[in-house]
Formats: structure tokens, sequence, C-alpha cells
């Protein structure tokens, strides 16, 4: 493995210096139907995340998806500071991009190619120079995520989860050390949720999962749930999930099929 996959500590934590940091930050929208002009998306929240595998849940429109995409920098803190490895991102938000790879719940609002094969290659244009490598390299990455028999094949004629793996080969074949993915099996079946989610929990990246389904949460090393804009657990997920359950259940909210 390359020095940039080495991300853990024996006790399954990011080394001391490669952390996640969350310092006051708020998200606010501009919004005339709200008192002020202004809605507060998330509430100013303080993280540091080192733990291996994070899991966050929350209903929807409850600010997760808000705190998944400032990790890096698709959203910028209205007040606060994020921090990925040191690196800010308000400042530095080429680098921190680089350092942290995103999924999206839907993979055709990632996927801009004809074909896997041209979408990886996008993927790793920057990356690797020489076209020969870059090609062998891609292909490569496709073959890890079984998809090395449809690298041709127009992205159009993929099935759904195929189109996800496809999604996390393109972010995967750039090497980031973190992945931060939000809600990326939504819209799958549940065979093809239950292969996501496997992948996930085998990759040497530390990795942020936003879900609703609670038994993939549930094998996080920290659990956040976030509701109403603010984190209202963080910590060990049995304890939080029992809570999140309880709650979700009295007001009606759990998703069917994700108890």
């Amino acid at each position: 493995m390359s020095s940039r996959g080495r991300l853990t500590e024996p006790d399954g934590a990011v080394e001391p210096d490669e952390a996640i940091e969350l310092d006051g930050a708020e998200v606010r929208v501009v919004d005339r139907s709200s008192p002020g002009g202004v809605r507060t998306i998330l509430h100013p929240v303080s993280l540091r995340l080192t733990e291996r595998r994070v899991a966050v849940v929350g209903p929807n429109g409850s600010g997760k998806s808000t705190l998944a995409r400032l990790l890096n920098g698709l959203v910028l803190p209205t007040a606060g500071s994020v921090r990925v490895h040191g690196l800010d991102t308000r400042r530095d938000g080429a680098r921190v991009r680089s350092v942290v790879g995103f999924v999206f719940s839907d993979p055709d609002a990632q996927l801009v190619m004809p074909t896997p094969l041209e979408d990886v290659l996008l993927s790793l244009r920057r990356h690797e120079r020489d076209a020969v490598r870059r090609a062998a390299r891609a292909r490569d990455v496709l073959a890890r995520f079984g998809l090395a028999d449809r690298a041709d094949v127009s992205v159009h004629a993929l099935s759904g989860g195929q189109k996800q793996l496809l999604a996390l080969a393109g972010v995967l074949a750039t090497e980031p050390r973190i992945l931060v993915c939000d809600e990326p099996t939504t819209l799958l079946d549940l065979r093809w949720t239950a292969h996501v989610d496997a992948l996930l929990a085998d990759l040497p990246q530390q990795v942020v999962h936003v879900t609703h389904d609670l038994a993939a949460a549930a094998t996080a090393d920290r659990l956040i749930v976030v509701e109403d804009g603010r984190v209202v657990h963080d910590g060990d997920p049995a304890a939080g999930i029992a809570a999140y359950r309880e709650r979700m259940l009295a007001s009606s909210l759990i998703p069917p099929g994700r108890e």
C-alpha cells in the first residue's frame, strides 16, 4: 500500500495529526420567510473526528448532509472553521478536496462521462500524466470494483448499484485520505446496499458515512446524530441509535425498512 494509505493506528483511530476538526462551524442561509431573513441550517458544532469509521444519522432536512459537505468544502461555514489535516476549508479548498473524496446519494449527479473507463480517466487526469499508465490504472480500479467487463459500455447501461460502484471507483482512484459518503445506498435495493456497505467497511480510508440505515450506523466507531440542525448525540453508536430510534418511532419518522 502506498504511504497515502497508511491511515490508522493499532486502535483503529487515524493518526493524531490527521483529524477532521470543526470549531463552532455554523451554516446560515438567506431566507426571506424566516425571522430576520436568515435561516440556520446547522447550528454551531465543534467536533474532532479521529475515528476510522464515523456514522452520521438524522431525519431528512436535519442538517446532516450540510455537515457532510462542510468536511470537504462543498459548503463553507458562515461562522467558525473546518480544518482537515490542518487545512482550512476556506483558504485551502483545492488541497482539502484532494484529501477528502465525496460520494453523493445519486450517482447520476457524479458520473459525467459516456463510459466507466472515461469517467475514471477523468478522475485521474491530474494524478497521472502518462496516458498509458493512466489507462492501466483506470482499468485496474474498475477491476477492483468488479466493473472490468463494463469499462467500455455506456454508463446508462449500468444498473443503479453498478453506477454507485463507479462513483466510488472514480473517487477512490485518486487515493483520498478520507471518504465522505452522503447516503450512498439511498437509491439501491437491499442486495446492492449490502454490497456497498461491505465495500465501505473494508476501505483503508477514514470514512464518514451519512446514512438512514441504522444497522450500518451501528457498526461505526462513533455515531453523530443530527436533528433540527443540531448535534444531539456524539459518541457510542449503540446508545445513540437506541435513543434516536425511540424518538423517531414516536414521531413516525423512521423510514420503512430502515429500523
